[in-house]
């Protein structure tokens, strides 16, 4: 009896095996056919590519992030710091493609600058001897996230270039690859970490275009010095799907084909600027038109005109989030034009995508140090050599934003969500009656009350001519 039920035992455990397996095989192959007529839906040929494609690692449809408390803000103690640091976002967002075995527009490609500052009178910016230190909360790799694995999968074909799985693309510099952690390079006075292959999916499969970065600077010995956090935007919803359907980017080839007479289906992945250029890949322009100029200019001739945000992220995303440029909309015609005035200047020579852009001196009239002349914003230097990002946050995220990680190094250095140094951190209707009674309060190197100029200095004069922007004693547009 004893070996009958041994035996029974023995054969019941492997035909669960057996079931197992078979469910598995099952999961599998339906998994590989739903892939396999994804890529090939709009396609006359199933390409060498799309069959490597049909072998990319799709990982797990993501959700939204659900709302939650902001994290609180760890506050730095300012007064008795030796050094400080600020750190932004180069753009204010990055956009990647959701998929790349069809259309491809951009990489996975997120950049984060950094300014150290040594307090003291005066403050010093400051790169020797020290390292700087990035990762990203809740996001160590992206390759099995989505489908952006395609773009390792498919990096050769589309950038000339084999990329290891979570190393990312670096047009400033190839011979480095970066990663989702790592230390950032030393410039003339700041640290960079460029190319970062970032993705909106964290390593809980939750989807939010608001990745916050963590920044550690250590000196000689690796002692932390100073730290903070900094918004990582990136989002994929390129959202091209409410005119060109479920299928976007096939469709987007195949109405390519027919207008144009090419050939863009049978060649997927495709990658756009290998075309049209596009300065933010480093591909100049050729004989057809910049590809900024292409879109715009050939969505600006539909009968009903597509709105920013329709194409751009988008209605999850709100590319542009400071609450004193933004909009329901983006407000993005304001500073940009409408898309036929994105075209026509393309077109016309007056500008060139990614290199010239609009200027916050169009709005910001009369105020010292605003204009920047042909140096882009996130570029510039203001104040002491401080970038203007330093201060203000990344362009279409200047503070305050609707987004506490865009506000972290406000709220982290002075408790308000204002531009690092301003009297409203403070002060909500008055800047004060003039340099005497500023003075009084606030001058010197023991004030009666230390103010946001403390974050970098040590002792605050009262000439006004060397503050920010030539400070004035009213409120500014």
């Amino acid at each position: 009896m004893k070996k009958s039920v041994k035996v029974l035992t023995i054969l019941l455990v492997f035909a669960l095996l057996l079931f197992f397996s078979a469910c598995q095989n099952g999961v599998s192959s339906a998994t590989t056919i739903e892939t396999s007529a994804q890529q090939t839906a709009s396609s006359e040929s199933v390409t060498e590519t799309t069959a490597v494609n049909q072998t990319s690692t799709i990982g797990e449809p993501p959700t939204i992030k659900p709302v939650t408390s902001p994290e609180p803000v760890a506050k730095t103690d300012v007064i008795n710091s030796e050094y400080i640091v600020f750190a932004w976002n180069d753009l204010g967002m990055h956009c990647l493609n959701p998929t790349y075995d069809t259309a491809v527009i951009l990489p996975p490609y997120n950049t984060i600058w950094a300014q150290v500052i040594k307090r003291g009178n005066p403050p010093q910016i400051v790169t020797e001897s020290l390292t700087v230190e990035y990762s990203f909360v809740d996001n160590t790799y992206s390759y099995g996230k989505a489908s952006y694995g395609q773009f390792w999968d498919n990096a050769q074909k589309l950038f000339g270039a084999t990329v290891e799985k979570d190393k990312g693309l670096n047009l400033k510099d190839p011979s480095v690859s970066n990663g989702l952690s790592g230390t950032m390079a030393v410039e003339t006075d700041h640290f960079e970490v460029v190319g970062v292959p970032l993705t909106p999916v964290d390593d809980s499969n939750f989807w939010s275009a608001y990745q916050v970065a963590k920044i550690v600077v250590k000196d000689s010995s690796g002692s932390v010095v100073a730290e903070t956090r900094a918004m990582a935007p990136v989002s994929d919803e390129i959202n091209c799907a409410k005119c060109h359907g479920s299928d976007a980017f096939n469709d987007i080839l195949s109405k390519h084909d027919a207008k144009n007479n090419t050939t863009l289906v049978s060649q997927k992945p495709v990658l756009c600027a290998s075309c049209h250029g596009d300065p933010a890949l480093g591909s100049p322009k050729s004989e057809v038109p910049y590809l900024s100029e292409a879109i715009h200019g050939f969505h600006a001739t539909l009968s009903t005109v597509p709105a920013c945000y329709d194409c751009h992220p988008g209605d999850k995303t709100k590319c542009s989030r400071s609450i004193a440029h933004s909009d329901q909309d983006g407000n993005c015609v304001t500073c940009h034009g409408d898309l036929s005035q994105i075209a026509d200047s393309i077109k016309s020579g007056t500008k060139v995508p990614w290199v010239n852009e609009p200027k916050c001196a169009t709005c910001h009239e009369g105020i010292a140090e605003v204009d920047t002349g042909d140096t882009l914003y996130r570029n510039a230097i203001g104040h002491g050599g401080v970038y203007c990002a330093s201060c203000h946050s990344s362009p279409h995220s200047m503070v305050p934003t609707t987004q506490q990680a865009d506000n972290y190094q406000a709220l982290q250095y002075q408790g308000k969500a204002v531009s690092i140094g301003s009297c409203a951190a403070c002060h909500p209707n008055s800047k004060g009656e003039g340099t005497n009674d500023y003075g009084e309060v606030h001058g010197g190197s023991n004030p009666e009350t230390y103010n946001a100029c403390f974050i970098c200095h040590t002792s605050v004069n009262t000439d006004t001519t060397k503050w920010p922007h030539g400070f004035q004693w009213k409120q500014r547009p």
